[in-house]
């Protein structure tokens, strides 16, 4: 929810979209992200890493397309998202230091 309310392309309808998309997105890191980081480990190695941020960006336009209530607008948006879940996450870990 806050993704969406911090990233003005990023739409979440209601909270039950909210927790359907963390679901989605959750089982999406899980399942697809690590076949997408392993095609694009070259890249990501070139890139030192940063090509990850891409391959998160993709995870949430994917959970776009398959969540109602969960609107992702474009690329840009997504990447925007992408930058800010991160840096959300980590916030989260050092606080309950994960």
């Amino acid at each position: 929810m806050l993704v969406g309310w911090l990233v003005s392309g990023i739409r979440i309808a209601d909270g039950k979209a909210a927790l359907i998309a963390a679901l989605v997105l959750g089982a999406a890191n899980i399942f697809v992200r690590p076949v997408i980081v392993l095609l694009t480990l070259p890249l990501t190695i070139l890139t030192l890493g940063l090509f990850l941020i891409v391959v998160n960006a993709g995870m949430l336009m994917l959970t776009s397309g398959l969540v109602a209530g969960f609107k992702v607008d474009g690329f840009k948006s997504a990447l925007l998202g992408s930058i800010v879940l991160s840096l959300l996450n980590l916030g989260v870990n050092m606080v309950f230091g994960l």
